[in-house]
């Protein structure tokens, strides 16, 4: 069988852009002379549509949208994602469509409820393995998790004489995802000795980011086409099948990338898809001349084009010269606008305003934020005048610890980096410049700093991150206690410190901008944890 797969970008709810997407894909594979053409999950709705599955008018023009489509499937079997309803229940469904008629639907039997995914939320169970004829050929069809799990419909669908598996999938990208989910394919087709199509979701859709990566894997287990991790593609892939198989043309095998650069590339189309997909066309970021601001700056470059970007340095009386040298440079490097707007004056006014009602407190914190409040209202300032929306640049080490200012640095439309830990903000810098040198020397040398207070560097009040961003992942992402956290040689004292600065800041985490997901388990849809809660993992 000649099997196209429709690696594509959809928007969630923009069922005309979904449609006339879908339809040139099928024209493409009509034109690559393909057997099937097999398409991401929910490829009609978008994934995830979330609550929008509640409104009753979406399921109705999900369906309408279905039966527009199969009047273009003249010649070609054409399997893809949609919301099929029954007596009430919705389901996760593909249906196999040829000569615009549908000649079977599958629905989706297990649904992921962990996570991002809230599928329980929406959809009831299927409860058939479906097994369809394409061209004479015996299939079956899964989506996405059905393929994940031992006692998944794989195991009727082989019994049934199934040839060859159709895995519809949206499975987001994190670290390490993609070699995880080949191992499982891979093992999959080998114990059951069936052919495998995985086509998989691309895009960015709110904080989550689909990798593609579909792949074509034969009943020995062996991957025979591969498409491009993060683009948007028709993969054709020849599936020998049966005693007696024509002669294959030589299918695509793209490479993987390297780690850093699969990470990059999330950031870079998370950021990309979340600006246009929400009618935005430019951003603004504010530059203080450190590494965080200037990896923000090089990948909305890099997403956008060097016009779509500006640049705001707003210094105060804290505000070194190296900082203004730093960010002139790296806006210069990347060849963006760079507004030059002080603080100065308007913090002074600001601290003269509030004087009699401070009582003659000490100075302390508040003087700080004040700052940093003020740099969030001219940003959002900018955002309203010129429809830019707003970079913040905080990283996964400061959103965990509490270390940001709300309405301050937090404020803005997209946490690039929310997701990444200060240590591989470094790393990520410096794979950017082997592209090109665009962050200097200095910035990704010099002691990370607020600049709100005279000498103040971010080790004043965190542990370095070297040692705080393993101490974060144990307890964030792996759920590991701070008993056990201590047992693999961290200090007790600084342990305690982390963990409280975390739990004691969940307040600020929920008021911040939606971040890309590159890590197993992001803040907002991964962790759900209680503001008010005094629960406390402590240590005697």
């Amino acid at each position: 069988m000649k099997i196209a797969i429709a690696q594509i970008n959809l928007k969630v709810g923009d069922f005309k852009s979904n449609q006339l997407k879908i339809i040139e894909y099928i024209e493409k594979a009509k034109s690559a002379k393909a057997d099937a053409v097999i398409f991401p999950e929910l490829t009609v709705t978008g994934y995830p549509p979330e609550d929008l599955l509640l409104k009753r008018k979406f399921i109705k023009d999900n369906i309408s949208y279905l039966k527009e489509i199969a009047g273009a499937t003249s010649g070609i079997s054409v399997i893809l994602g949609f919301v099929d309803e029954s007596k009430n229940f919705l389901y996760n469904a593909a249906a196999l469509i040829k000569d615009k008629k549908i000649n079977g639907i599958y629905r989706k039997m297990i649904l992921p409820n962990y996570g991002v995914f809230d599928e329980k939320r929406y959809f009831k169970s299927g409860e058939k393995a479906l097994v369809v004829s394409i061209d004479g050929i015996k299939a079956g069809i899964n989506i996405c998790e059905d393929l994940w799990y031992a006692d998944g419909p794989i195991k009727d669908q082989v019994k049934k004489g199934a040839k060859i598996l159709f895995v519809l999938n949206a499975s987001p990208y994190h670290e390490n995802k993609i070699k995880e989910r080949e191992k499982i394919l891979v093992e999959k087709a080998k114990r059951f000795k069936i052919n495998i199509i995985y086509a998989n979701l691309i895009g960015g859709q709110d904080e989550l980011v689909f990798d593609g990566y579909s792949m074509a894997i034969d009943a020995k287990g062996k991957i025979i086409a591969r498409a491009e991790g993060f683009k948007e593609e028709l993969l054709i892939a020849d599936i020998p099948i049966g005693k007696k198989t024509a002669k294959i043309h030589k299918n695509k095998i793209a490479g993987l990338l390297s780690e850093k650069e699969e990470v990059y590339s999330a950031l870079k189309l998370g950021l990309k898809d979340y600006v246009y997909k929400n009618g935005f066309n430019e951003v603004v970021i504010g530059l203080s001349g450190g590494i965080d601001s200037a990896l923000v700056a090089a990948i909305a470059v890099d997403a956008l084009g060097k016009d779509k970007v500006h640049g705001i340095f707003m210094p105060s009386q804290y505000t070194s010269d190296e900082s203004r040298e730093d960010a002139e440079s790296l806006a210069k490097n990347l060849g963006i606008s760079l507004w030059n707007i002080s603080i100065k004056e308007i913090f002074e006014i600001y601290l003269k305003t509030m004087e009699k009602h401070f009582n003659k407190l000490p100075v302390d914190i508040t003087e700080e934020n004040i700052q940093a409040r003020i740099r969030g209202n001219i940003m959002m300032a900018l955002s309203n005048k010129f429809n830019w929306l707003v970079l913040t640049t905080g990283n996964k080490s400061e959103m965990s610890t509490g270390y940001a200012t709300l309405y301050g640095d937090m404020a803005g439309g997209l946490a690039v980096i929310k997701d990444v830990p200060k240590t591989l903000v470094y790393e990520l810098a410096k794979f950017r410049n082997e592209k090109s040198q665009v962050i200097s020397e200095r910035i990704l040398t010099k002691e990370p700093t607020a600049e709100l207070r005279p000498n103040q560097k971010d080790t004043d009040s965190l542990p370095n991150y070297n040692i705080l961003d393993p101490i974060l992942k144990l307890y964030i992402e792996k759920d590991i206690e701070a008993e056990k956290i201590i047992s693999k040689g961290f200090d007790k004292q600084t342990v305690c410190k982390v963990l409280n600065l975390v739990d004691k800041n969940e307040y600020k985490r929920r008021q911040s901008p939606p971040g890309i997901k590159i890590t197993p388990k992001a803040f907002g849809r991964d962790r759900r944890m209680p503001i008010t809660n005094k629960y406390a993992d402590k240590q005697d």
